[in-house]
């Protein structure tokens, strides 16, 4: 009967992993055995009034429904952390998922393999361009940023657009024209850019990796590696103006000489798809295949992603995202205006000055792993008045494995006058006249 019943439910039985096939099995079967036992009790016809005349057999039979019922739920709920551990099945010949902050490996499928990064590369090429270049910045494009192959902008030789817009336009509908006007820009072109790209990469860690162009077009020299662009693109979330772009999911740019705008709408279909997606590039060529690095932040945890050279990336990178984020627990290390120290205050009205965080800090923790948190404060034992209101004094770090990952500024509760010059005077006199008195009587 138990076997009919899953047959029967064909939608169920289709996604039913072994887990959950057999966790249903033993519902139904203990469902029928409560079936069996009100039915044996006369349930239908029962009436409470004559509980007592139905005596104990009938108590037997409505606790056992209780305990029933009881168990069917735990064997559900057993079903759902079996199944939300399990490994995923992915397509892409390599994928990774990471954690930003602390850089944690929480799944990984040959992601130390050189792969084409197609147009992933352009998350790099903003990196640098961000670092490199001030946004304002007017650039005229070339005639052979006009030239480049692949995905385009559009450009006309001549053409002068903000580096900004030139960074919306590569980011959101991957312009390769885009990326050489920027790169031209910075460096002189695109032989030198791409050199500041590899040394970037290996400033952050991502050691098996080589730039060659800022767009991402094929060569033999131009590769990385899974776990590589997810540390880059972790990376890059440290700079508020990198998330800012990668999670735009539209925006309108200047076109000279037309009488409209270019309208730009991110290619990346994960900021629709993934609650909590915000970022970060697609790519694909014949060599590549198809390329996604995708992002998400949930209650202050952020999760990067990386599959290449898959079949499905929209379901792979779906499916990597699931399984990251029930590994992580948020916990709130410090809230936002919360007491963190006190320091001495010499010369003010006031002997003593609180310090609050800035910022809200949550870390995210997998099991087992609390003890490999720690924190460091920095602030001075003694400031001198006076001391206003938000004056940043010290610092808190987080630290993971010895490791900055975090970190708020601590300032000042209160204002703390220095005190004047009588004030001062007198408690001079107080205090010699106190040593004297100790001293001599």
């Amino acid at each position: 009967m138990v076997w009919q019943i899953l047959m029967i439910y064909r939608p169920y039985r289709m996604k039913c992993t072994p887990i959950k096939a057999k966790s249903i099995a033993v519902v139904v079967m203990l469902f029928a055995l409560c079936k069996k036992s009100l039915t044996e009790i006369g349930w239908d016809s029962y009436n409470i009034k004559g509980a007592s005349a139905k005596g104990w057999n009938d108590l037997k039979g409505i606790f056992s429904f209780f305990i029933s019922c009881f168990i069917c739920l735990m064997i559900l709920s057993h079903a759902r952390a079996e199944a939300a551990i399990q490994l995923p099945e992915v397509t892409a010949k390599s994928a990774i998922v990471i954690e930003a902050a602390t850089g944690k490996v929480l799944y990984e499928k040959d992601a130390e393999a050189q792969r084409y990064p197609a147009s992933t590369t352009k998350i790099m090429t903003l990196i640098v361009a961000l670092e490199n270049g001030n946004l304002d910045d007017i650039v005229t494009v070339s005639n052979n940023a006009s030239q480049t192959e692949g995905s385009t902008l559009w450009l006309e030789p001549g053409e002068k657009m903000k580096l900004s817009d030139l960074l919306y336009g590569m980011m959101l509908v991957s312009g390769n024209d885009a990326t050489v006007a920027v790169a031209e820009h910075i460096a002189g072109s695109v032989d030198a850019f791409a050199k500041m790209m590899t040394a970037k990469a290996r400033e952050i860690g991502a050691v098996n990796t080589s730039f060659v162009n800022s767009s991402g077009l094929p060569d033999p020299a131009h590769y990385t590696t899974a776990h590589d662009m997810a540390l880059i693109a972790a990376y890059g979330y440290k700079n508020p103006m990198f998330a800012q772009i990668v999670s735009t999911k539209e925006r309108q740019v200047p076109w000279t000489g037309k009488p409209y705008n270019r309208q730009l709408d991110n290619e990346n279909r994960m900021l629709w798809l993934y609650d909590g997606g915000n970022g970060v590039k697609t790519g694909y060529t014949d060599a590549a295949g198809r390329c996604l690095v995708s992002a998400a932040n949930r209650n202050g945890v952020q999760l990067i992603s990386v599959v290449f050279d898959s079949t499905y990336m929209w379901n792979d990178s779906i499916a990597l995202l699931n399984y990251g984020f029930p590994q992580l627990n948020p916990v709130e290390l410090v809230k936002k205006g919360a007491i963190v120290q006190s320091v001495s205050v010499s010369s003010g009205q006031k002997d003593t000055l609180q310090l609050k965080a800035l910022d809200t800090i949550v870390i995210p923790v997998a099991d087992g792993e609390r003890d490999k948190f720690t924190t460091e404060v920095t602030a001075p034992s003694k400031i001198t008045a006076a001391v206003h209101k938000g004056d940043h004094v010290g610092k808190m770090k987080v630290l993971y494995d010895g490791r900055e990952i975090a970190a708020t500024d601590l300032v000042a509760v209160e204002t703390i006058d220095k005190k004047s010059f009588f004030s001062l005077l007198w408690q001079k006199i107080f205090l010699t006249m106190n040593y004297l008195k100790q001293t001599f009587v």
